[in-house]
């Protein structure tokens, strides 16, 4: 594979500098521009950071002192320089999606991590795993946008990738309804417990916009191509509940799930252990060897003992056992920042890539 050159927009927030961990030794992508806010444009990395660096491995060596550019006012010359961004500012939705839309204009791929053009209908929303096939309908978006290479291609909110993973295997037997309640970690919110110290000893029941997109977009996920356009699933139903815990990565879902055609614990274990997508095939190199894991312990999973698991890129489940209202429940985690944010964006680029859709 060759490399590419490749940009981190809003790379001073909390999953920006997911990216830039995640793509120090990347053996596809080399990080050539890194750019924010006016107020960091002409400041070292270091500098525009501060004291706000929130990851547990330092600042890579390699970026520490690259000049940022403004993320607003540089994009044709931040196109220029790259094959493709990735990109995860911190703005108003509409911003963000005029942003994202400027770049793909400017012939400048965009990987994001936002959520302000997932509900645009030629928009792939893609978990590697789940819906490669969704990617088709960038031919469409780029013929919208008037663009020979710029498109726009987003990955999932980071709660549904804890519970979709672990549901879409078992849709073969109908799934008829699921409620899933998610607690989600601080991380999500951009924190860490030294910013964030009223959560410490404290849950919040309410994380404003999460639960319509909880229960919105795994419908685009499981949805079908139609004429270059995705079209939601209209099954299952599903309702959720997300809470804020005091938790600093990790977000764990219990779920309870009915199904037309009851299959047997058995043959969710073994649906679980078996599932692989595109990129365990391709072995593309973010991918978890194996995606979904199964703790038989009845205390696990969890958030501090297993989130990790293949580099924070796997799925881990647990307590499946049969419902009294509903045909099963289980439990499942991922790492929010990792799978379900800057390391789920690297695993669609890695995808993009193989696909040929940066050449």
């Amino acid at each position: 594979m060759k490399q590419y050159k490749v940009g981190i927009i809003g790379a001073t927030g909390m999953v920006g500098q997911r990216f830039a961990t995640l793509l120090e030794n990347h053996t596809w992508f080399k990080v050539e521009v890194l750019a924010a806010s006016p107020r960091s444009a002409g400041k070292t990395y270091e500098e525009a950071v501060g004291n706000r660096w929130a990851m547990t491995t330092p600042m890579p060596e390699s970026m520490k002192k690259m000049i940022m550019l403004n993320a607003t006012g540089d994009i044709e010359k931040i196109a220029s320089e790259v094959d493709f961004c990735f990109c995860a500012v911190d703005m108003k939705k509409d911003e963000i999606k005029a942003l994202e839309e400027a770049y793909a204009k400017a012939e400048c791929p965009i990987v994001s991590n936002n959520s302000a053009n997932r509900g645009v209908p030629d928009v792939p929303m893609v978990v590697p795993e789940i819906n490669p096939d969704h990617l088709e309908v960038i031919e469409t978006q780029k013929k919208r946008l008037g663009t020979k290479r710029g498109f726009i291609a987003v990955k999932s909110n980071c709660s549904i990738q804890s519970y979709v993973p672990a549901l879409n295997p078992l849709m073969k037997f109908g799934i008829t309804k699921v409620l899933a309640c998610t607690y989600q970690a601080i991380s999500g919110a951009g924190k860490t417990f030294k910013t964030w110290p009223e959560m410490l000893d404290n849950l919040i029941p309410y994380i404003g916009g999460e639960e319509e997109k909880s229960e919105l977009e795994p419908l685009k996920v499981w949805g079908k191509v139609v004429d270059g356009k995705i079209v939601n699933a209209v099954k299952p139903e599903i309702t959720t509940q997300c809470l804020r815990v005091p938790v600093s990565d990790g977000h764990t879902a219990a779920v309870f799930v009915s199904f037309d055609k009851k299959p047997s614990k058995d043959e969710i274990l073994k649906l679980w252990a078996d599932f692989k997508g595109v990129p365990q095939e391709l072995e593309l190199p973010s991918a978890p060897k194996q995606f979904i894991h199964y703790f038989e312990e009845d205390n696990r999973p969890q958030a501090k003992l297993d989130r990790n698991l293949e580099n924070g890129m796997a799925v881990s489940t647990g307590r499946l056992r049969e419902d009294s209202q509903y045909d099963y429940k289980f439990v499942c985690l991922s790492h929010n920042t990792l799978r379900g944010a800057a390391g789920g964006g690297v695993l669609l680029a890695e995808l993009l890539a193989a696909k040929g859709y940066f050449d």
